[in-house]
């Protein structure tokens, strides 16, 4: 898999194996919507699996990127991505990126005990389990959102997801092959 746009495109990525990957054209999408400048932004990348779109916003110019995968040998993958790439850690004394090693649920949970704000969720769980109804349910709970901010998930056809959910609204649905994309804004009450 490569690395489609800003500062590492064209660059390939490992995969780990047994996951499904995020397809170019629903990664395009992604950030056809966040655009193609994500500077400053903070980004959280929930079932990360290879960590592809996480390491194409950071391609992209964000400011710091949390990847969140329980499963090991995904997390490893991750890392060994943000080496191959050769993403600095650290700049301008700033932390760039982290791979939290976690259930989804106590990572977010763990996030909002210490504080963490995100400009944007971006989650691409395994299909046929309804993690993304589930997942926004929960954050109307923990707060781990600035004001203004997108919350972006994947699904299959045979999940429904809620046109609104506490402060979350749908603002755009749209289906790429197989696999739907939902764009959730929040916006301040």
């Amino acid at each position: 898999m490569k690395i489609l746009s800003g500062q590492y495109r064209g660059r390939n990525i490992y995969m780990p194996h047994g996951i499904r990957p995020t397809p170019n054209i629903l990664r395009k999408a992604i950030f056809d919507i966040l655009g193609q400048d994500l500077t400053g932004m903070v980004i959280l990348e929930l079932f990360a699996g290879s960590g592809a779109i996480g390491l194409e916003a950071l391609s992209l110019g964000a400011k710091m990127v949390t990847f969140v995968e329980r499963e090991p040998l995904c997390s490893r993958v991750i890392e060994e991505n943000l080496k191959l790439l050769n993403i600095p850690s650290y700049e301008n004394g700033q932390i760039r990126y982290q791979v939290i090693p976690s259930d989804v649920f106590a990572a977010i949970k763990q996030m909002a005990r210490l504080g963490k704000k995100f400009d944007c969720i971006i989650l691409d769980p395994p299909y046929g389990e309804e993690l993304g109804k589930k997942v926004l349910k929960l954050l109307t709970s923990y707060d781990i959102l600035h004001p203004v901010c997108y919350l972006i998930i994947q699904f299959d056809k045979w999940e429904t997801l809620p046109k609104a959910e506490g402060p979350f609204r749908l603002i755009k649905e749209r289906k790429y092959g197989t696999s739907f994309l939902a764009v959730y804004e929040r916006k301040p009450s």
